[in-house]
């Protein structure tokens, strides 16, 4: 269970950020000032962002439970993944400027230009953890020969 202990570690933290962003969701839809203050954009983005985090738990506890070694390689960047593609959510939720369905949205300026690098960056990482972990999934599966001497 060592070689999983970066995936339950990230798993644990990820499950509480999704809880936080329930209770950021009530405070958003009732209005409480605070939760306003730091989301004022668009509450479907907070909704968005607390659904990726819990299904990014959901997929990391999954891969974990399987006991398929993974690459340290594999694991940091699925990890590293899952939080960057669902903090993309949560950006536009505190930044409106940078999202690219609010009224708000200045497409050329350079928080804009950031946050679409960064975006297609993080894709390319979680699609490299999830990606090595799917085939490493997969390559669990089938039988290997023991040699004997």
């Amino acid at each position: 269970m060592k070689h999983n202990k970066l995936l339950l570690r990230a798993s644990g933290i990820y499950l509480l950020i999704g809880l936080l962003l329930a209770w950021s969701l009530i405070g958003v839809y009732t209005d409480v000032p605070i939760a306003r203050f730091i989301f004022p954009g668009d509450p479907q983005r907070v909704l968005q962002g607390h659904i990726d985090f819990l299904l990014m738990t959901a997929l990391i506890l999954g891969v974990s439970a399987a006991k398929v070694s993974l690459a340290w390689h594999v694991q940091w960047a699925m990890v590293i993944g899952a939080f960057t593609n669902s903090s993309i959510f949560l950006a536009f939720a505190m930044m409106p400027a940078i999202d690219p369905r609010s009224e708000a949205f200045l497409p050329e300026a350079t928080g804009s230009l950031i946050s679409h690098y960064s975006i297609r960056l993080s894709f390319i990482i979680t699609t490299y953890g999830f990606g090595g972990a799917a085939i490493g999934l997969i390559r669990s599966t089938f039988l290997k020969k023991k040699q004997e001497s």
